[in-house]
């Protein structure tokens, strides 16, 4: 069935490392102007993925847009790796490490004490470089700026979590998340990390699925582009 990109489409993308979710978007909105010879066309996305993540990103094209608070509510997947014994200022490898911790301690039964503290109802601050709002500006410009950020807890839902490797050696841990709309995955490593009585980042994050779209399923950028090849200047 043909698609109308116009009127509105849903599109599942595994978005590349380093890209933005925004990239994704002025990409895919390129392309299609480009294709369909329009100076506009709404193009927007269903949950952002940070910069280092890869996987699922929802992109809704035309009138589909209007789906996107209904699509980020969706439960995601993610699959996780933490370097445990050290932090860094986003909680991730955007920025270099500030402190480190003994690790000396952990070992797979600690993890398996602690695990279950994040499952459920829980509260979670989200990191201050992140997209949350204070007094009007993203937390993420003044962090940034190297002003101080406070953001209040807020109230999610972790449906599973589990252990899907611990490498005693390198103190890397590598989990499994299903959790509601709003988590920061980066927060939660940082959580765990001093569940621990240590400290830990992210050194790999990608979103395995959202609903029942699993990344398997999903395009690339470039597949994207071959699939829309075809397609002719509206008159």
């Amino acid at each position: 069935m043909e698609k109308n990109y116009q009127e509105g489409e849903v599109l599942y993308f595994d978005k590349p490392y380093e890209w933005t979710s925004f990239n994704l978007v002025a990409k895919v909105r390129w392309l299609l102007c480009h294709k369909l010879g329009v100076k506009k066309l709404k193009v927007g996305h269903a949950g952002t993925l940070d910069p280092l993540a890869t996987g699922v990103l929802i992109v809704c094209t035309g009138k589909a847009t209007k789906r996107i608070d209904e699509l980020q509510a969706i439960t995601k997947e993610y699959e996780a790796t933490l370097q445990l014994g050290a932090t860094t200022p986003c909680y991730d490898l955007e920025k270099p490490i500030d402190a480190t911790y003994p690790t000396e301690h952990i070992d797979m039964a600690l993890i398996e004490q602690v695990m279950p503290r994040f499952m459920g109802r829980i509260e979670q601050v989200p990191p201050a470089f992140s997209a949350c709002k204070v007094d009007g500006h993203r937390a993420y410009k003044l962090a940034r700026k190297g002003e101080e950020v406070k953001l209040k807890p807020k109230i999610l839902v972790i449906d599973e979590l589990e252990v899907l490797h611990f490498d005693a050696e390198r103190m890397q841990l590598t989990i499994r998340v299903v959790c509601s709309k709003g988590t920061y995955i980066r927060a939660l490593a940082r959580d765990i990390g001093e569940a621990l009585q240590s400290g830990a980042h992210l050194i790999s994050l990608r979103r395995t699925r959202i609903g029942d779209v699993r990344v398997e399923q999903c395009m690339g950028i470039e597949e994207f582009e071959k699939s829309i090849e075809h397609l002719q200047p509206i008159e």
